[in-house]
């Protein structure tokens, strides 16, 4: 295994019920496929204590914590003081998922947005970098972005980036990341394949989602982490590089962002 370029997925959410007592052997088929490492994203508050403990206890894994757009109107308003107590603890990572979605659940786009300041705030303050969901509101989610970082800078990722090209070239002029997911490596997604070809090569970070959104020949199964090989195969071949060097710019990319990953002395 020691010849398999290494990589890291970025995003997954390993505390849902489709892993529940899978998960030793889900990061053993990770580790086969080369999947080194993995942030694992807690989207309510309330089950920070939980997904805590999961990365605790397993070397590779570290998390992220904030409340999911879709669910703030539903969860007590993350305050600044929640986040920054949480983001003390050494697995703890990133701030978010948090951001905009329109498609869903536009009626609390206000609420919304008022969470997304507060999980830029938290970024901001801590220099861990901010994980953004969005779905239905690029106008929005640039606006907002563009204006909070005239107020001080921060730190972003937009993952399973699949929005449009303003939406990213907006990010991208900010100095932020897109993560690639399973929804680049679909047949339809040419789209979104180009937008990726046009970015710089050391902001691109690749991710599962999972369990959503396996990629081919996985697509409409539960998706795990070793699948984040078969994305970064394909953002390879969309990137004209051959896949050990695709695989070493996004583990700089990851480093670079993730710096609490880089410099973790936890693991084995």
């Amino acid at each position: 295994m020691t010849d398999i370029p290494q990589i890291t997925d970025s995003h997954c959410h390993l505390d849902f019920p489709d892993f529940e007592g899978q998960l030793d052997d889900v990061i053993a088929r990770a580790a086969e496929a080369g999947v080194t490492r993995m942030v694992t994203i807690c989207t309510k508050l309330k089950n920070e204590p939980a997904v805590r403990a999961l990365a605790e206890a397993h070397a590779p894994v570290f998390y992220a914590a904030g409340t999911h757009p879709m669910s703030v109107a539903s969860e007590p308003m993350a305050t600044l003081d929640d986040l920054l107590a949480i983001a003390q603890n050494p697995k703890c990572v990133g701030i978010g998922e948090t951001g905009l979605d329109y498609h869903y659940t536009a009626e609390t786009a206000q609420v919304q947005q008022t969470s997304l300041r507060v999980h830029i705030e938290a970024a901001r303050t801590t220099g861990l970098p901010l994980i953004i969901h969005a779905r239905g509101a690029d106008d929005d989610m640039a606006r907002i972005l563009t204006e909070e970082h005239q107020n001080g800078a921060y730190t972003c990722v937009l993952h399973c980036f699949s929005s449009s090209a303003d939406l990213a070239r907006a990010a991208l002029d900010l100095g932020f990341y897109l993560s690639m997911s399973g929804i680049t490596a679909f047949p339809k997604s040419q789209d979104l394949r180009d937008i990726f070809a046009t970015c710089p090569m050391d902001r691109i970070l690749v991710e599962t989602d999972a369990p959503y959104l396996a990629p081919p020949p996985y697509r409409g199964k539960r998706n795990e982490p070793a699948y984040t090989a078969q994305t970064a195969r394909r953002g390879a071949e969309t990137m004209g590089l051959e896949y050990g060097d695709f695989a070493a710019h996004t583990q700089a990319n990851f480093d670079r962002l993730f710096t609490k990953v880089a410099q973790f002395k936890g693991t084995t």
